[in-house]
């Protein structure tokens, strides 16, 4: 595709997701589409962008353009990426969490970008593995995409021998899945922790309700400033005055908002401000 096709598939992709398509990602670009277009009956990705920006308007364009969303936001995931966010959920999030929610004995985690769903059922493996320490408490896992053919992907929680293979320790594989031929699939007490939902960062997360935790990891890293601004906005309207955020190693705050801060001498993690916990809503 031409300079200006690839600049109008990168404006209605911003509008669409807040993803920012830089030149040095028209191979990735081309790549992804070549199978919607296809499927579309479109001789090429090029084809399918003129289409694209032809019906722009039209119900026929938005279908298109959603398959276009699909392909072009589908990320790559795996099971306990980075160690260190799950360490941290387990020895720190948790526990000073379980204090302050003694009364409640409920705990409410948002896993945002989800993906094909290795990270929510990594938090609910991780909680499993804690055994009589969380026995009597109720932990409710949402996991949110823009993707709704990933978030179906996710909901059934089968996933290849190579992609049990990522991240995933060998007696997790004995103790949380269940062998269907060449496929493992998560038991259904895992699944069971763990409500699939299709949602964009732009939108307001209030509809979702409050979180005492929130893991919005390596995304980000594909927005500009305003939009990380606006997608941390959206988490800290719903987030715990008490709750966590957690984002990616390469991910910060810093310099995009006063409603977070680090929480001093652990990666990624990050906690409201003193004054972001008075606006915010109170830990349950």
């Amino acid at each position: 595709m031409n300079p200006e096709e690839f600049s109008r598939l990168a404006e209605l992709l911003k509008d669409r997701t807040g993803i920012v398509l830089g030149r040095d990602k028209e191979y990735l670009a081309e790549s992804r589409l070549a199978p919607v277009a296809r499927s579309w009956g479109f001789n090429s990705p090029t084809d399918l962008v003129r289409a694209l920006v032809r019906r722009t308007g039209s119900g026929a364009s938005q279908e298109l353009l959603s398959a276009v969303v699909e392909a072009m936001t589908t990320n790559e995931s795996f099971f306990f990426r980075d160690q260190t966010p799950f360490d941290q959920f387990r020895d720190v999030m948790l526990p000073n969490l379980m204090k302050a929610r003694a009364d409640t004995r409920r705990i409410r985690i948002w896993s945002a970008a989800c993906s094909s769903g290795q990270e929510p059922y990594s938090l609910a493996m991780a909680i499993r593995e804690l055994g009589a320490k969380v026995s009597g408490w109720r932990f409710d896992i949402l996991a949110t995409d823009l993707s709704k053919q990933i978030m179906n992907r996710a909901q059934d929680g089968v996933y290849t021998q190579f992609e049990v293979q990522r991240g995933l320790p060998i007696q997790y594989l004995a103790k949380y899945f269940e062998q269907e031929g060449d496929r493992w699939r998560i038991k259904r007490d895992i699944r069971d922790m763990v409500t699939f939902r299709a949602h964009n960062l732009l939108d307001s997360a209030r509809p979702l309700g409050k979180f005492d935790i929130v893991f919005c990891r390596n995304v980000l890293i594909y927005f500009n400033q305003d939009t990380k601004r606006q997608v941390l906005d959206n988490i800290s309207e719903v987030l715990a005055s008490d709750g966590y955020l957690t984002l990616g190693g390469a991910e910060t705050v810093l310099g995009l908002t006063d409603k977070f801060q680090a929480v001093s001498g652990y990666r990624g993690l990050f906690a409201p401000t003193s004054a972001q916990k008075k606006a915010a809503a109170p830990g349950r």
